[in-house]
């Protein structure tokens, strides 16, 4: 952490075209580790469902094991997607957590279902149009105080800790901010998703509608960013590579297969439009060497006034995801 922007990261759990799943749950506690002893502030994990790519797919299990392996670090989710649960679960599942690890446990909920429609559904998909009703019942059942009169008023979420977890609002638009805004609670946004846009008028739209709740008393801020910071440039855009081929179906093959290796995707032929998408998808986050990173990221916190940063990669070699975190640390370290 530095004087004047809290430094977290965001973990994904990628999975490289070739290898197990299992090793990709392995190397995000191995990240988790280096993380708590080199200061950094949280480290969250995300849900997404039936994605060959992505082997984050139950947080509260995954946080249980990390938390284990931890000893300071906060411990959250980025999120879970909250329509895809019952709040009661939810509420129980990370209560567990914050009994395990007091004073430790962050709770981001978000909105997206984190897979297709077909595997939402067999998840317990409820409609969009339900989700601020959904937040209200997770609130109490973290608080454990519902309205007198109210359909859950005497059901309680099992255990109820000393230090319940801290509940996140995360999203990528003006409308989440502004749910976050009206309910008082801290609000991240995925600046991280490649052709996301609008950070910077969404925690505008944040602080200036802000209340202040028993929660927070005044408006606090993260953005997420993809971030690979290489040897040089030419390193950072070979690590890279990889989940932008992904995002751009480069090769035929699907978004949610497994990524390929920096090897694979630099013998890829790219045609010059998916060189010209690839650019602007390099450009928008914080890809390249020390230097570069460190201006872009700079711009990033210029523009939004975020009171955290939150990095995350796809990158899939352990060491190297490491590598690069590391490097960024070093750059906020010499200021």
């Amino acid at each position: 952490m530095t004087d004047s922007v809290a430094l977290s990261l965001l973990e994904l759990a990628p999975v490289e075209r070739g290898a197990s799943e299992a090793a990709s749950v392995a190397a995000a506690r191995e990240v988790a580790r280096w993380a708590d002893g080199a200061g950094l502030h949280r480290f969250w994990v995300a849900e997404h469902h039936n994605t060959g790519n992505i082997a984050s797919s139950a947080p509260a299990v995954l946080l249980s094991a990390i938390g284990a392996a931890t000893e300071r670090i906060r411990l959250g989710s980025g999120g879970v997607m909250l329509p895809n649960h019952p709040p009661l679960v939810v509420a129980e599942s990370f209560g567990t957590l914050a009994a395990l690890f007091p004073g430790r446990v962050d709770l981001g909920v978000g909105r997206a279902p984190g897979t297709d429609p077909a595997t939402a559904e067999a998840l317990r998909r409820v409609p969009a149009d339900r989700f601020d009703s959904e937040v209200d019942d997770l609130l109490g059942f973290l608080s454990g105080t519902f309205p007198s009169g109210h359909r859950y008023e005497h059901i309680r979420a099992v255990p109820e800790p000393t230090r319940p977890p801290q509940l996140w609002m995360l999203g990528s638009s003006v409308q989440s901010a502004q749910l976050a805004a009206l309910l008082g609670l801290p609000y991240a946004f995925a600046h991280h998703f490649f052709g996301a846009r609008g950070a910077a008028a969404a925690l505008s739209a944040y602080r200036k509608e802000f209340r202040p709740s028993p929660a927070l008393s005044s408006p606090y801020a993260m953005i997420t960013v993809h971030v690979v910071c290489g040897e040089d440039d030419e390193h950072a855009r070979w690590l890279a590579a990889p989940a932008v081929m992904s995002a751009l179906g480069v090769g035929g093959g699907a978004r949610t297969d497994p990524f390929a290796g920096p090897k694979e995707a630099a013998a890829q032929e790219w045609t010059d439009d998916e060189r010209q998408r690839a650019e602007q998808l390099f450009a928008a986050q914080a890809i390249g060497g020390s230097e570069k990173v460190a201006g872009r990221l700079d711009e990033l916190l210029a523009e939004t006034g975020a009171d955290e940063l939150m990095l995350t990669n796809n990158v899939t070699d352990v060491d190297e995801r490491i590598r690069s975190y590391a490097r960024v640390l070093e750059i906020f370290a010499k200021r």
